[in-house]
């Protein structure tokens, strides 16, 4: 069994478990698997948005823990740097920061409005004016990268930007966001991913009952 241990929350409904996730599978990170009780009220809170303090996803490595997102990023990216989970030239590196940070520090009326549930699907969907805006930049964002950096990726390979933004393609997916041609192809990019396609199998694998959201979105 790996010393390395990544707790998370449903597969499902997580955004940020899938952000933790998809950064130690591409740092190839051997860890386990350590889900939370999904019953108790902390992790209740953190899937409806209401927690102060997000603990999850945590790693647990080499005595070290660390539960931000971004850092378990940056940890990684020390641990595993032949991994390249940032780009390698400064620009790209410096441009892949920034978007992920955004994406990290910002979007809430989309995380309200849109919340994660792969099992899902909308055939239509009106994404309140709050959010609307949120939607814009993100097309603006995507369209920059994947015209600055080629594809198919943000930045041509996968980065820590594609884990950030992974649960957002999922969003769309779900609540069925319409989007130009280039970014409906970055999406099944990502959904094709062979390690999106895993994360997914164990989301559809939950119990449906796995909890009940007690807030309108």
């Amino acid at each position: 069994m790996s010393d390395a241990i990544l707790t998370i929350s449903s597969k499902n409904y997580s955004s940020w478990s899938l952000r933790g996730w998809l950064l130690c599978k591409m740092a190839g990170l051997d860890f386990t698997e350590q889900p939370v009780d999904l019953s108790h009220a902390a992790s209740r809170q953190e899937l409806l948005l209401l927690s102060p303090s997000v603990l999850v996803p945590r790693l647990s490595h080499d005595g070290v823990e660390i539960w931000d997102t971004l850092a378990i990023a940056e940890y990684l990216n020390e641990v595993f740097p032949e991994a390249h989970l940032w780009p390698r030239d400064r620009f790209r590196r410096a441009h892949c920061r920034a978007v992920s940070g955004e994406i990290h520090s910002g979007f809430y009326n989309l995380r309200s409005a849109l919340p994660m549930n792969l099992k899902a699907r909308h055939e239509k969907f009106k994404v309140f004016s709050g959010a609307r805006p949120d939607v814009e930049r993100i097309r603006t964002i995507w369209t920059e990268c994947l015209e600055s950096h080629g594809g198919p990726f943000l930045f041509g390979r996968p980065t820590v930007a594609d884990a950030m933004y992974a649960p957002v393609c999922a969003r769309f997916r779900t609540y069925a966001v319409d989007l130009p041609p280039a970014l409906q192809a970055y999406c099944e990019t990502i959904f094709d991913w062979p390690l999106m396609q895993e994360w997914t199998e164990g989301a559809m694998a939950e119990p449906d009952e796995i909890i009940e959201l007690e807030v309108e979105f």
